[in-house]
């Protein structure tokens, strides 16, 4: 079975962040945008609907790993300026 790894499932904890973000600071929007599609696309690639190569799939994971890294520093940001 394929794991799902949009935001929201990643990140359980974080989504009333996710929320403030999504609607306050517009480049975590485009981020999260950007996040989604790759990960859509990858998913599509994971079940056969978009066939392609291996490197390119492992190109888009890491992409996709790398995006996830900066969206996860912006909400950490926010959680912790929201304690103080």
């Amino acid at each position: 079975m394929i794991e799902k790894h949009d935001l929201h499932h990643e990140f359980p904890e974080l989504e009333k962040e996710i929320h403030h973000l999504k609607i306050n600071d517009a480049h975590f929007a485009r981020l999260f945008k950007d996040y989604h599609q790759l990960d859509q696309e990858v998913h599509r690639i994971e079940v056969g609907v978009e066939p392609t190569s291996d490197a390119y799939l492992e190109q888009q994971k890491l992409a996709r790993l790398h995006l996830k890294d900066d969206l996860y520093t912006l909400l950490k940001k926010v959680q912790l300026s929201a304690k103080i």
